[in-house]
């Protein structure tokens, strides 16, 4: 239901997986493990696997920490998108590259669930796509300390809203990782 008519393809966005973003992560092992799988699966079923890699002060482009998790190893024809804000379209070849590709429908798994991943979410909805987020495929650490609630619970309200979320003419939803579907449109 796209507003992109014209783009009737799906791709799995793998946001910020690197290193240094998900050591301290919240369920780190399943969490890899279940983008690992619907990385397979995307590239199964001929969806584009879009891969989105953050850099910053605090994680300098080249460094260990800015490196993909080695559980993750991205294909040289699948797009690399390098971002410096967390909505992954903000000053990014973002949207050149799904246009290019005829892509409309957006699957979401990465991290951080309550910076990058609910920033790209809503920066996907407002700019015309469909988003469906993975809701056991993203994760964060602990902000407790800063007066955030502890992750499990960012993770869990997130899933809830987003499952809920919607706009004129474009969808939204929730779902496991066991329910994606990419041979099939995307349901929400």
């Amino acid at each position: 239901m796209t507003t992109f008519a014209e783009r009737p393809h799906t791709a799995l966005l793998v946001i910020d997986v690197q290193n240094g973003v998900v050591r301290h992560a919240f369920d780190r092992d399943r969490i890899v493990a279940n983008i690992a799988a619907l990385v397979e699966q995307a590239r199964a079923a001929g969806v584009e696997v879009v891969w989105v890699q953050h850099s910053s002060d605090n994680l300098p482009r080249g460094g260990d920490d800015w490196q993909y998790v080695p559980e993750l190893v991205r294909r040289d024809p699948e797009p690399l998108v390098h971002k410096a804000y967390p909505d992954s379209f903000e000053d990014t070849d973002l949207e050149a590259v799904l246009a290019a590709r005829g892509v409309g429908r957006l699957v979401v798994t990465g991290a951080q669930t309550d910076e990058c991943i609910r920033s790209t979410l809503h920066g996907a909805i407002v700019r015309g796509y469909d988003a469906t987020l993975v809701g056991d495929a993203h994760t964060t650490e602990d902000l407790s300390s800063y007066g955030a609630p502890p992750p499990e619970q960012v993770i869990a309200h997130t899933n809830l809203y987003w499952r809920y979320h919607t706009a004129p003419g474009r969808s939204a939803g929730t779902l496991a990782t066991a329910e994606v579907d990419f041979s099939a449109p995307v349901p929400v």
